[in-house]
């Protein structure tokens, strides 16, 4: 049987990583791609192929969408000498950065780079690689719990995870005729080093979060991972245009 194969876009660490990971498990071959990262995007393919499935990294600046057209063509070759297709089942736009500003000290450089890699890279990524996702596959969007709720420095990142949540439902509405279900994960307060590790790493951010969470603690890699794994490759086709938040019941 044939195994559907992922592209996740910012996998070689932190949420992205661990989606990988529990997708190789359900049987899902993964490309990643990554910015910078590529001795630890390398050791992730390491990984996936000892555990028995295929995979592959390339790397892409999932901000500057100039770069968008040469990536569609190595992704293609990879596609061809990898896994004899031209197509590929699963898109997962999760990359991104997180930057704290409050908003009368938010600049247009901190804007324009929080739009370009959540909103327009999210936009321009998936339109140019559409051609190349299966009929039936699926496209999951990474948001984030401060669309929903707020805190204080967040307006510039969150207003972009909100655009992301109705360009979810534009994009299930246009690529329903083709099979295609897109939904989009909200992670809440996740300990990783994304927006310099201060859930991990600051004692009292992460109790602020855990004493704020309905399951009593903050969220580790592996919540996200195993919620992407099962909404791509559960019995779920015919839900779309969902917003699916995981955040253990975040200030509720």
């Amino acid at each position: 049987m044939t195994r559907p194969i992922a592209l996740i876009t910012g996998g070689s660490r932190g949420l992205g990583r661990s989606a990988a990971v529990h997708l190789c498990r359900q049987g899902v071959d993964v490309i990643i791609t990554y910015l910078s990262r590529q001795e630890d995007a390398e050791s992730l393919v390491t990984e996936l192929e000892a555990a028995g499935g295929k995979a592959a990294a390339l790397q892409l600046d999932a901000g500057n969408v100039s770069s968008f057209e040469q990536f569609a063509l190595e992704l293609g070759d990879r596609l061809k000498t990898v896994w004899g297709r031209d197509r590929f089942d699963f898109l997962v736009n999760n990359a991104g950065i997180g930057i704290n500003a409050a908003f009368d000290e938010t600049s247009e450089k901190q804007f324009d780079t929080l739009v370009n890699l959540h909103l327009k890279g999210t936009f321009f990524l998936t339109q140019r690689l559409l051609p190349m996702i299966a009929d039936g596959g699926r496209i999951l969007n990474v948001s984030s719990g401060l669309a929903r709720f707020c805190l204080p420095g967040y307006a510039a990142y969150g207003a972009m995870k909100g655009a992301v949540e109705v360009l979810t439902r534009y994009l299930a509405k246009e690529l329903g005729p083709r099979g295609i279900a897109v939904n989009v994960i909200a992670p809440g307060a996740i300990e990783t080093d994304f927006g310099g590790g201060a859930v991990r790493d600051n004692a009292d951010v992460n109790a602020f979060v855990a004493g704020n969470t309905a399951m009593g603690r903050a969220g580790r890699p592996d919540d996200i991972g195993q919620a992407v794994a099962s909404i791509l490759t559960g019995q779920s086709q015919w839900m779309t245009a969902q917003r699916i938040e995981v955040s253990g019941g975040m200030l509720l």
